[in-house]
């Protein structure tokens, strides 16, 4: 496999201080920009805060591909969900003043509610565990239309699934908390964010779910379209009931500033912060998310973290006092933000780079990289009488924090635990394992695919010409 431009300008750019040294903010830029080359975004912001203070901030391209007008620090990227981070401490906040309680049924605070939303809690909303009817769904619900006459819409639809006992992301939640804040406050949802949340940044936040609305410095995103090859203007308009879901938008230093506030506990005390990344508890035990945020551990590590419509996200270390701010307008072929942050994160600390993460970053990056490559069969050979299964991690990357790799597939019920299938690292970062052709039926074709630490299915490269053409694009295996 030959190294793409990623895994050339990543290697050697670990770190281990937090002292965001000279080194790490040039090797972070150069990455930035060779992302931005890659994937072909027309203008991006990034910013670090660790300590408590700003230690990275820069602005690449331009705010449009209209004009030549350059993204700085006035410029108001739209951040589409992270907005319910926003949300999310506006509601704690009356929490810790003891104004609303998570236990609370919504019906206490929001009138004329359907008979099948009595249930319904506040906890339910920020967890996305209510089950309510997305009113997103419904083309028949005029951007204009009264959340009142939203909900009387909503009422006629069944719900999604007992209350409590899934997840499903919904933008009704939101909507209905911000009638809440609404409610308790006499304040206008976004007028009670901007007082307790940018007192200090007001003029570098706005509000606004339309995309087409022209604000100064406001920057709305580009979608590409595979068809025309040409960047198209998002030109969604969802109303002020949307504010509280996706309506934000911020300049990075007001974002910034932001974090530092959140972690300086100047909006929640300790424990109301400690509330709010608390896991919820759903019937389902499978389903890991707090309220309102999700949740990730990596090497006994915490964070917790949102994107919003593939362009925007935010993720807090908060045992290292350290957290990333990635915005963008605009991507050719994939979300970058999550890859983004991952690698950024490793150049300050390599404990906090899951390789897992870099991984799909590399799969996902080489269409573009290397478009001309040839379909080939990918994951295994034959060789005499054994299968040779074969998964080459991107060279002069740090293999440290891969725990087990494995090949799983229909051959042994996809089984994660099944170490029989677990894969030894040979030379080149290349992971192996032998099998005898004789475990292997005559004739029959196998699925499989490579996971990494027991959780991360890798995804399949594009150049892999042996797949099964399900949805789940599994590599194929047959022995003749």
């Amino acid at each position: 496999m030959k190294p793409s431009i990623l895994t050339l300008v990543l290697s050697g750019f670990f770190f281990t201080a937090y002292s965001q040294t000279a080194e790490q903010s040039k090797a972070i830029d150069q990455y930035i920009k060779k992302v931005i080359q890659i994937n072909e975004i027309p203008g991006m912001a990034v910013g670090i805060v660790t300590n408590n203070k700003v230690t990275f901030q820069k602005y690449y391209g331009t705010e449009t591909l209209e004009s030549d007008k350059k993204i700085d620090q006035n410029s108001m990227f739209r951040v589409y969900s992270t907005t319910k981070l926003m949300s999310n401490i506006g509601i704690f906040q009356l929490i810790e003043k003891g104004k609303v309680s998570l236990e609370d049924e919504i019906s206490k605070y929001i009138d004329n509610i359907p008979a099948e939303w009595q249930n319904v809690k506040v906890k339910n909303l920020l967890s996305h565990s209510s089950g309510l009817p997305n009113w997103i769904n419904f083309s028949d619900i005029a951007t204009d239309t009264p959340n009142a006459e939203v909900i009387n819409r909503l009422s006629k639809e069944k719900m999604e699934f007992e209350t409590g006992s899934d997840y499903r992301y919904n933008q009704t939640n939101y909507m209905l908390i911000a009638m809440i804040i609404e409610k308790i406050t006499g304040e206008k949802f976004e007028d009670y964010i901007l007082k307790n949340q940018f007192s200090d940044s007001k003029n570098q936040v706005v509000f606004s779910s339309n995309s087409i609305e022209k604000i100064p410095n406001r920057i709305v995103k580009y979608i590409y379209n595979k068809n025309t090859h040409q960047y198209e203007k998002s030109t969604f308009v969802e109303g002020r009931r949307a504010h509280s879901a996706n309506g934000l938008a911020i300049a990075l230093p007001a974002f910034l500033q932001w974090s530092i506030h959140l972690s300086k506990n100047d909006f929640l005390k300790p424990a109301t912060q400690a509330l709010m990344w608390k896991p919820f508890e759903y019937k389902n035990k499978e389903i890991t998310f707090a309220h309102g945020w999700d949740m990730d551990l990596f090497n006994t590590i915490k964070s917790y973290n949102f994107s919003g419509g593939n362009v925007s996200a935010y993720r807090i270390f908060p045992d290292q006092n350290m957290a990333i701010v990635v915005m963008y307008n605009g991507y050719k072929e994939f979300p970058v933000f999550y890859p983004m942050i991952n690698q950024i994160a490793g150049m300050m600390d390599k404990r906090l780079l899951d390789p897992y993460m870099v991984a799909e970053e590399y799969t996902k990056s080489e269409p573009i990289v290397h478009p001309t490559l040839k379909k080939e069969n990918y994951g295994y050979r034959t060789e005499k009488d054994s299968i040779i299964f074969s998964y080459p991690f991107p060279e002069n990357q740090s293999v440290e924090y891969i725990k087990n790799m494995s090949v799983t597939g229909s051959f042994n019920n996809w089984n994660l635990d099944d170490q029989k299938y677990y894969m030894s690292l040979k030379k080149n970062n290349t992971f192996e394992l032998v099998l005898p052709k004789s475990h292997f039926e005559k004739g029959k074709t196998y699925q499989f695919k490579f996971v990494m630490n027991k959780k991360g299915w890798l995804s399949v490269p594009y150049k892999a010409m042996n797949v099964d053409g399900t949805r789940d694009n599994n590599l194929t295996l047959k022995m003749d």
